[in-house]
C-alpha cells in the first residue's frame, strides 16, 4: 500500500492529528545569530537570526528535535519547516538562490524524524506535510495604501517561487502538501497553479494537497477581504484532500467558522487554531487542556478530520488534543448535493 492509500485509510477511520507550533518551539531554545548562520554562512553580509527555516540547514539537530517531540505527543502528520522558504519571503535574507535547498534539506529532516519514530514504534503510520506558507507580497492588495492598483509581485514571479518549493519538498520525500495560513486567495491560486503544472510536467503522480485559510477578525472575511464561502468556492476546483482553518483566532473564536466550512465542503475539514488570542505581549496563555477541550467540540459536533495547533502550541498541547479525539470518529464528506441542501 502506498503512503497515499495509507493515509487516505486512516482518514476514514479516525481523526488524524498535526502538529504544533514551530516558531513557539525555536523560540524555547533562545538561539542566537550564530545558531543561523553555522559555519557555512558565518561571514554572510547581513543579519540571519529570525530565518527558522534556515536552521534546517545550519542547525538540524533541533528542528528534528522538535518534530520528534510533536510525533511523542501524538501527531500524526508532521509539517515541514518551511513556512517561508521560497525566494520571494527569502529574499529578505537575500538568500533566494537557497530556496530549493532549504526545502529539500526540510523534507529530509522531517522524513528522517518519521522513519526513525517508525523504527521505534512498529506498526504505526506517520506522515510528512510539506508546509507552504503565504509568502510576504500578496496578488490581491496593494502595500502602498496611495496607489490601490500597485502590485510588487506578479502572478507569474509568484508561481515560479512556489514551484521552486514545490519541487524542493516532494524531491526531498514529503507524503502531501499544506498550503497554509492563506490569507490571499489569489496567491494560493497560484500555489495550486504550480503544483497542477509541476506534477504534470514531471509526470509523477499528483500528492494529496491539504489548504487552509486564515480568517482575520470577527468579520470571518479573509485579509484579502472574501468571506469563508467565497475562499471555499475559490479553491474547490484543486480537488483538495482538505480544507481548512487555521491561525489569526483561538479556538473558541474560530468555532462558528469551523462549523459553516463543515457545512459547506465536501472535502475533509482540518482546524489548528491558535493557543487563544496573544495577551499584551504577543504570547498566548492558552492551556493545553483548554486548547483540547475546544478541539474536542469540534470532534463531538462532527465537523473535523484533522486537528492541530498553530502559533503557541506545544507538544502539551498536541498530546492533549490527540488525547481529547482520541476513538472519535471524524466527518464524514459530504456530496455536492447535500452540501447544496
Amino acid at each position: 500500500m502506498s503512503r497515499t492509500e495509507q493515509l487516505h485509510s486512516l482518514i476514514t477511520e479516525r481523526i488524524l492529528v498535526l502538529d504544533g507550533a514551530m516558531g513557539t518551539m525555536i523560540q524555547r531554545h533562545k538561539l542566537e545569530e550564530e545558531d543561523y548562520r553555522g559555519d557555512r554562512f558565518k561571514d554572510w553580509h547581513c543579519d540571519l537570526k529570525g530565518n527558522n527555516d534556515l536552521l534546517v540547514i545550519t542547525r538540524p539537530d533541533i528542528i528534528k528535535g522538535i518534530h520528534r517531540e510533536y510525533l511523542d505527543a501524538g501527531s500524526d502528520i508532521i509539517e515541514t519547516d518551511t513556512f517561508n522558504a521560497q525566494a520571494v519571503s527569502l529574499a529578505d535574507y537575500d538568500m533566494q538562490e537557497l530556496a530549493y535547498e532549504m526545502n529539500v534539506a526540510a523534507a529530509k529532516v522531517a522524513r528522517q524524524a518519521v522513519e526513525e519514530y517508525m523504527a521505534d514504534n512498529p506498526g504505526t503510520v506517520k506522515f510528512v506535510a510539506g508546509a507552504i506558507g503565504p509568502l510576504n507580497k500578496t496578488l490581491s492588495l496593494s502595500p502602498d495604501v496611495n496607489d490601490p492598483g500597485f502590485r510588487n509581485i506578479t502572478f507569474d514571479e509568484t508561481v515560479e517561487a512556489y514551484t521552486e518549493q514545490i519541487k524542493g519538498l516532494v524531491d526531498g520525500g514529503v507524503d502531501l502538501l499544506l498550503m497554509e495560513t492563506i490569507t490571499d486567495t489569489l496567491n494560493v491560486k497560484a500555489a495550486i497553479y504550480a503544483m497542477n503544472t509541476f506534477f504534470q510536467e514531471a509526470g509523477i503522480e499528483k500528492l494529496p494537497l491539504m489548504i487552509s485559510g486564515t480568517i482575520v477578525d470577527a468579520s470571518g472575511r479573509t485579509l484579502s477581504g472574501q468571506t469563508l464561502e467565497a475562499f471555499y468556492v475559490s479553491v474547490e476546483h484543486a480537488n483538495p484532500l482538505s480544507i481548512g482553518l487555521n491561525c489569526s483566532l483561538g479556538g473558541k473564536e474560530m468555532r462558528p467558522y469551523v462549523e459553516e466550512l463543515s457545512e459547506l465542503a465536501n472535502c475533509y475539514i482540518s482546524c489548528y487554531p491558535n493557543a487563544g488570542l496573544p495577551n499584551a505581549m504577543g504570547e498566548y496563555d492558552e492551556s493545553a487542556d483548554m486548547t483540547a477541550a475546544i478541539i474536542k467540540d469540534f470532534a463531538e459536533q462532527g465537523w473535523v478530520n484533522f486537528v492541530g495547533g498553530c502559533c503557541g502550541t506545544t507538544p502539551d498541547h498536541i498530546n492533549a488534543i490527540a488525547n481529547a479525539v482520541k476513538g472519535m470518529m471524524p466527518r464524514k464528506i459530504q456530496t455536492a448535493e447535500q452540501a447544496i441542501a
